[in-house]
């Protein structure tokens, strides 16, 4: 994709990508609401400007890959699939029902567009730098976008992995930090300290940039100028949990808590 940004269409996607999360987890009534509205701009810039994919040819060899490694914020990544056109949005209806194949967790064998199964918290990293070593030996193109939750790398196999990475001069990896600062139990620098995180992945022989993830031209540069790395990259992005939905922004209870009648209401007034 790529070429010149155009703004006005991202804010579009990414306010029908926001809609669709409140509803999905609303009916379901389960599912995790504020991590997915935070990191829809990040996901909208990948899809629909960044990455090379095809929904009409989901198996296409040289495609990006994007791994959601927290595998918690399933509302978002099949928002956006759905309307890429990976399978039909109707689909969206049936979000967390038994037999559906939009779980709470991704499912890479029944999901159109889902590149891995993911859900054990710091698993999606190692399984994309595992998938980016095996392209790379196979001297093929495309990249591999992973997004991680900064709850999630407080996980030792997180590190495990950032060294995995580096042996290996993985350049064909852009992975993003989902950097909220708040997690299941509350702000992530109360639980378990990450900050200052820029230096920690830079010190595992990561490339690091930190950016404004709610910042389109931001998430793009960067990423643009992430591919001529010579080493893999990690993207802190800053972001606000629950974002485009005021009462839900910067508060933890919304981690994973789905929004009653009149909650969803005025959470889809405020998205307009």
């Amino acid at each position: 994709m790529s070429g010149e940004i155009n703004e006005a269409f991202l804010q579009e996607k990414a306010l029908k990508v926001r809609r669709s999360i409140i509803s999905m987890v609303h009916r379901a009534n389960s599912g995790h609401v504020g991590g997915s509205l935070g990191a829809t701009d990040i996901l909208v810039a990948l899809y629909y400007h960044l990455m090379n994919h095809d929904p009409k040819d989901p198996a296409m060899a040289d495609r990006d890959r994007f791994i959601l490694s927290k595998g918690h914020c399933t509302p978002v990544i099949y928002a956006i699939l759905a309307d890429c056109g990976y399978f039909p949005e109707e689909d969206l209806l049936t979000f967390r029902r038994p037999g559906s194949h939009l779980q709470g967790h991704p499912y890479q064998p029944k999901t159109p567009g889902i590149e891995a199964s993911t859900g054990t918290l710091g698993l999606g990293i190692s399984t994309g730098l595992g998938m980016a070593l095996a392209a790379k030996l196979k001297n093929q193109p495309q990249y591999y976008y992973i997004m991680c939750g900064d709850g999630e790398i407080q996980e030792g196999q997180a590190w495990e992995a950032a060294m995995f990475a580096n042996k290996y001069k993985l350049n064909n990896v852009i992975g993003f930090v989902d950097r909220n600062y708040l997690q299941t139990d509350g702000f992530s620098e109360d639980i378990m300290p990450l900050d200052p995180l820029a230096p920690k992945w830079e010190s595992f022989g990561w490339q690091v940039f930190t950016i404004d993830g709610h910042n389109y031209g931001e998430i793009i540069d960067t990423v643009e100028s992430a591919k001529k790395s010579d080493r893999p990259v990690m993207i802190i992005a800053n972001t606000i949990k629950g974002k485009g939905v005021t009462f839900m922004e910067n508060k933890v209870e919304w981690h994973g808590t789905p929004p009653n009648k009149d909650e969803y209401d005025r959470a889809m007034a405020l998205l307009t």
